[in-house]
């Protein structure tokens, strides 16, 4: 439908790292606007979770 060189200057725009800037920021707010929704119709409200953890797995030195 779209010219060859559409397709090639949008996959070019697509791969911009301020076009994954965009994508998050319009992401965060779907959800943000989904948990108000969510909670406005009686939802239980959200839980913190943790996402991941940093393990330390340097030697320690006996002294």
């Amino acid at each position: 439908m779209y010219s060859n060189d559409f397709e090639a200057a949008f996959s070019s725009f697509l791969e911009r790292h301020e076009y994954d800037e965009a994508e998050q920021c319009l992401f965060s707010m779907v959800r943000t606007s989904f948990a108000a929704g969510w909670l406005a119709a009686g939802g239980a409200p959200l839980q913190e979770e943790k996402i991941f953890q940093l393990l330390d797995f340097r030697c320690k030195e006996e002294t």
